[in-house]
């Protein structure tokens, strides 16, 4: 199974594919989806929506996860990141990827095996399950790779019905 994973944002979004075969993982390609400051919120979605749909036309990918928004401070930020995830999750349906959403909490403990793993943990841990030769940058990368990980280790278990939505 190819999947998709994306780290929702409005400045960068993380995305990261893998192949995921009976618990074992390959990395196939990953990234950042930038989109300029000072610039209207309508033409960063817009950017998000483009560059998102040239992603999954070369990948093609079987399934997507999508980590849950979290933010506790701004509002704002908080606003302008949902308009962005929205436009992410119209992007995934328009082209038929079945979304998988988790939250923060259990992306890492599927990933590091505790639920309050620190951001260098959660780096440190896809760097080895995925064998990559250097961690994955920008951290927004890094976290879409744990995404997708962390679906990839939850469709394949028991666990399946409790982390999908």
């Amino acid at each position: 199974m190819v999947i998709l994973g994306i780290d929702p944002g409005l400045a960068i979004i993380g995305w990261g594919v893998i192949e995921a075969h009976r618990g074992k993982f390959r990395p196939i390609a990953c990234g950042d989806i930038r989109t300029p400051a000072h610039t209207s919120v309508e033409s960063r979605l817009e950017i998000i929506h483009r560059e998102l749909g040239r992603i999954i036309e070369k990948y093609r990918p079987d399934e997507a996860a999508v980590e849950e928004l979290f933010f506790t401070n701004n509002i704002t930020t908080g606003i302008s990141v949902a308009e962005a995830r929205g436009v992410i999750l119209l992007s995934l349906c328009q082209n038929r990827i079945p979304v998988h959403e988790y939250t923060p909490m259990q992306v890492k403990q599927a990933v590091v095996g505790y639920g309050k793993a620190e951001k260098r943990q959660v780096i440190a841990m896809v760097t080895s399950l995925l064998r990559l030769g250097e961690p994955p940058k920008p951290d927004d990368t890094a976290d879409a790779l744990a995404i997708a990980l962390c679906h990839g280790q939850a469709a394949g278990s028991a666990l399946a019905g409790y982390f999908n939505h």
